[in-house]
């Protein structure tokens, strides 16, 4: 059968809006993912009370805006993770290291605060940062997977309250740290460029512990780049920087420049993962972005004070490495509060010099949850989709 030029020319077309409608159709078919367990990895931007747990409990007044108590968060309520449960149904995780009251059935946290991707050779007393680095993280989730299903055999209250076999392949795995490694080398007396060395390190043992988490069984990664480091009062008022090295918002642009240096190592790594992982669906989202612009344009939003700590003691940014949020002194015998957190926490970015309130935190959850700072622009109910 011959077909002259303009039969061509319409049959092309049909096909190409055939194969147009197809695809449309296939979004369309998508069915939001149901994610039954979330498995968290990470520092204090998402430590629900590893550390609490480890070391004592995080003190008030954190928790008091939405907890009405500590409640093992580093901040005055809710942390992003918090949210991410929330909006995909599922209850607030428990952290592994907290024994008391927990209920693992829908996943659990493995991020402490202070924790690291790379070990570090101090202690939490002498550096500050905790030795729950990320490989002891995975450690601890490996004997999690696999004593869970022995104690579930036990029936009734264990078996309830901890999760089915299946979850684990069809969790939910979030990841939020790096931020310290960073610091950690600043705090060690390192130029930029001695950190930036090292970075390639952090990011290699970062893809190795996604490569142990798929081999047993993990399929879906909810990746968060690390925030503006140059933009947090701990960072600004223990490492001095020249004038003109701060930005147009305040911030010290050497740390940012580190972190965006990071980033842009982290966004290779997961491309690499994507090629090495056939069956995984990584999502690699742009946290940096939204904490900037939130620093940056804050005021537009309600945030009336972008760098300044809401609780906390003196200096410029109402920080004190000495003298930080719920800090009491003893004044002619008595116990005197001399780090109260400030009234109207919601219009602080930042609740105490190094991490940021449950207002902001929020503000960025709901600018991160649609995909639109994602790679692949993946929203947080479809990331169990490979694309």
């Amino acid at each position: 059968m011959a077909f002259g030029l303009s039969s061509i020319f319409v049959i092309t077309i049909f096909a190409i809006s055939f194969t147009n409608l197809a695809s449309v159709s296939l979004v369309l078919a998508r069915k939001p993912c149901r994610f039954p367990a979330i498995f968290n990895f990470g520092d204090s931007n998402s430590d629900t009370g590893g550390l609490s747990a480890a070391f004592g409990q995080a003190p008030p007044p954190n928790g008091f805006s939405y907890f009405g108590a500590p409640a093992g968060r580093y901040t005055d309520g809710r942390l992003l993770i918090d949210f991410i449960a929330e909006s995909l149904g599922l209850p607030y995780l428990s952290a592994f290291l907290d024994s008391v009251g927990t209920n693992f059935s829908h996943g659990a946290n493995f991020a402490t605060a202070g924790s690291t991707i790379r070990p570090q050779n101090t202690t939490l007393q002498q550096s500050g940062f905790s030795p729950i680095s990320l490989n002891v993280q995975f450690y601890e989730f490996n004997d999690f997977h696999a004593r869970t299903q022995v104690v579930r055999k036990r029936g009734g209250v264990f078996e309830i309250l901890m999760p089915k076999k299946e979850h684990f392949s069809n969790a939910l795995y979030t990841f939020d740290i790096g931020q310290n490694d960073l610091t950690a080398g600043y705090f060690s007396n390192m130029s930029t460029d001695d950190v930036k060395t090292y970075v390639p390190d952090v990011l290699n043992q970062f893809q190795t512990i996604i490569q142990y988490i798929y081999n047993q069984g993990g399929r879906y990664f909810w990746i968060h780049n690390t925030g503006p480091v140059g933009c947090l009062p701990y960072v600004m008022e223990r490492i001095p920087v020249l004038a003109g090295q701060i930005d147009d918002y305040g911030c010290a642009s050497p740390f940012n420049e580190v972190a965006q240096f990071f980033n842009r190592g982290l966004k290779k790594i997961v491309e690499q993962l994507r090629k090495n992982l056939p069956h995984a669906a990584i999502t690699y989202v742009d946290v940096y972005s939204v904490k900037y612009s939130l620093i940056s344009q804050g005021r537009k939003h309600g945030f009336k004070h972008p760098l300044r700590t809401c609780c906390g003691h003196g200096g410029k940014y109402n920080y004190n490495k000495n003298l930080g949020c719920g800090a009491k002194v003893n004044k002619h015998g008595k116990e005197v509060l001399v780090g109260p957190p400030c009234k109207d926490p919601w219009t602080y970015v930042n609740w105490d010099g190094v991490h940021f309130t449950e207002a902001a935190n929020k503000y960025i959850f709901e600018r991160i949850v649609d995909g639109s700072l994602s790679d692949p622009p993946t929203p947080l109910n479809m990331a169990c989709y490979r694309n």
